[in-house]
């Protein structure tokens, strides 16, 4: 698994580097002031691999326009970015990313948590356009988690999943250690309720003789 330190501040790359993250995430949707240099500074700082993330109102984030908007938004920062984070409802400009040999993440986010035949249903649909599946669900009980389990352990390769809120914050560590390919954490400011640090699942890891 591969530690993806996810910035609201692109100035703080390095720090995460340093802090043993093996991927930037930059949340576009939260940062402030001007995105372009910020995310060139950032490029030129960090030797680590970046995933540009521009995610929707309806799956957690801040941006509220239409596909071609956000498309508009992504595609000149594309030279700065290894990784593009697609929802389904921009998938139309997967083949465009692709094209820019960029690797994409399919990415879904629910605030509810699929059955298990779901899940797989899900995988194959963000399959079709990304090289990449990530699927993040919001368990609502200890049952889900091992569904969860089941479906990162089962499923085909490479696959992130994770979980939404605090309520099961450590599943982000057992999805991690069943073959979750990334879990995102934050330096500074989360980016989502339950995120561990850097440091922190830094240490996690050591724990348990993973790192």
């Amino acid at each position: 698994m591969k530690i993806v330190a996810a910035l609201t501040d692109p100035a703080l790359a390095l720090t995460a580097e340093k802090l043993g993250a093996d991927l930037i995430e930059l949340r576009l949707d939260l940062i402030q002031g001007d995105i372009a240099s910020q995310v060139e500074q950032c490029r030129k700082t960090t030797k680590l691999s970046i995933i540009g993330t521009l995610r929707s109102a309806k799956e957690g984030g801040q941006f509220f326009g239409s596909a071609d908007e956000w498309f508009q938004r992504i595609e000149p920062l594309l030279p700065f970015f290894d990784y593009v984070d697609v929802e389904q409802r921009y998938c139309s400009h997967a083949a465009a990313i692709k094209k820019c040999n960029k690797t994409v993440i399919a990415s879904f986010h629910t605030p509810a948590m699929p059955p298990l035949f779901g899940l797989f249903g899900l995988e194959r649909d963000l399959r079709n356009y990304g090289d990449i599946v990530k699927i993040i669900a919001t368990p609502k009980s200890d049952e889900d988690v091992i569904e969860m389990i089941a479906f990162t352990h089962g499923v085909k390769l490479p696959v992130c999943t994770g979980v939404m809120g605090g309520d099961f914050r450590y599943a982000r560590v057992v999805l991690a250690l069943f073959g979750s390919e990334f879990v995102y954490c934050h330096v500074g400011t989360p980016t989502a309720a339950g995120q561990y640090s850097v440091e922190e699942f830094v240490s996690v890891l050591k724990l348990l003789g993973r790192r």
